[in-house]
């Protein structure tokens, strides 16, 4: 399928040293983005479906980098169907599991914890609810593992581990097991900050450092932060990416962000929920972040998108993240809400506002055009003008 997006009044690239990118189209072809900026009328022609931006701003697709899945698009801990869906619907084009640590009675031997990751790795291999790719199987790192089981891993398509829900005498035993994995080209992270769940353990600046994982997860509590002086060590004392989530505490998302901001470091900024926990769903939980970080942490919007999106791929290697020419084609385009008091979408996040959702593409395929059923109308009319797909891409306004 062939896409185009035009009418835009901006494009917010997702790059966090280019925020944003002149023009006013983009053209998505075979599941990555063509071209970005000013489109001829003949690459237009060429589209099978054309969307009417009427002047509302694009964004990469929101990379959601912690998320508690378990299989299919279903939740045990909110006994909810359907919440990956309804994510997309919030701007959220990509997730990735904070492992499945979620799954009913989930098995805690060697060969169990292996079984666990590869069956979610596979779940998700080619299942895409609400057309959103979720990257999943991250393993839960348990005492007994061994060098032999990570190489297993590695050949089976598993490339995550996690750190803190193992039954480990302290924190500091995860640290080898996560030097193993990360020599694999294996992603690690670590939870950070007070237990989440019974029978886990707090982690601390002392131990994420010893660990050195890739990403020190839901820094900013998850949902009990870790306290103030610790951050500044995990800012200077490390290049480890600190991951905020919406679920976690608010003042220290903003304190994590100035420290990041003034060592000059803002790319280990990352944006996530650390949902679906007992905080609940969060269809919004990433605007919402990056509206905080806006408005009362004064970031420029473009800045705190990226650190939602382009950040997000960067560190775990994904083609997505960025309005790039190459990159895979999710894109979603906001606005201001219909009777707010902004005239866009990022004068709304400097205001503190979640801004409208009138479309959403994956891979290419419009899976919404017009308006999200989780947030409030667009101020524009982002429209399909054209389409040779017998589809209807309008059916989200419920």
């Amino acid at each position: 399928m062939k896409t185009a997006i035009v009418n835009l009044g901006a494009i917010v690239s997702g790059d966090l040293n280019a925020p944003t990118v002149a023009g006013d189209s983009i053209i998505m072809a075979d599941g990555v983005i063509v071209s970005v900026g000013t489109a001829s009328t003949a690459a237009v022609d060429a589209c099978d479906v054309v969307i009417d931006a009427d002047g509302a701003i694009a964004i990469p697709g929101l990379i959601d980098s912690h998320v508690h899945i378990t299989f299919g698009d279903y939740t045990p801990r909110q006994k909810v169907v359907g919440f990956l869906e309804s994510y997309v619907h919030g701007g959220v084009t990509t997730s990735i599991s904070a492992s499945e640590v979620h799954v009913p009675g989930r098995p805690k031997d060697v060969v169990g914890v292996k079984a666990l990751a590869v069956a979610a790795q596979r779940c998700f291999a080619d299942y895409r609810p609400g057309g959103m790719r979720v990257h999943a199987g991250s393993l839960i790192l348990e005492p007994g593992l061994v060098e032999q089981d990570f190489d297993d891993l590695v050949r089976d398509g598993v490339w995550m581990v996690k750190a803190g829900f193992g039954a480990f005498a302290t924190p500091f035993d995860y640290a080898p097991l996560i030097h193993m994995a990360r020599a694999r080209g294996m992603i690690a992270m670590a939870h950070t900050g007070g237990s989440s769940i019974p029978g886990s353990a707090g982690i601390w600046a002392d131990h994420v450092l010893a660990m050195n994982p890739d990403v020190s997860y839901h820094v900013n509590g998850g949902p009990v932060a870790i306290p103030d002086r610790d951050f500044p060590r995990l800012v200077n004392e490390s290049s480890i990416a600190l991951q905020v989530c919406t679920a976690g505490n608010l003042r220290t998302t903003l304190l994590v962000a100035d420290l990041l901001d003034k060592a000059g470091q803002n790319e280990r900024l990352l944006i996530a929920t650390d949902t679906p926990t007992g905080s609940g769903i969060m269809p919004l939980g990433m605007l919402y972040t990056i509206s905080h970080l806006a408005s009362l942490g004064g970031m420029a919007p473009e800045r705190a998108i990226a650190a939602a999106t382009g950040s997000n791929a960067r560190i775990y290697r994904l083609n997505s993240g960025l309005i790039a020419a190459g990159r895979d084609a999710d894109v979603v385009v906001i606005d201001a809400c219909l009777g707010g008091s902004q005239p866009d979408a990022m004068s709304a996040l400097r205001n503190g506002d979640v801004p409208a959702v009138g479309a959403v593409v994956t891979a290419g395929i419009p899976r919404f055009v017009g308006r999200s059923r989780n947030t409030p109308e667009t101020t524009r009319r982002v429209r399909v003008e054209r389409s040779n797909v017998l589809q209807d891409f309008s059916g989200a306004a419920h």
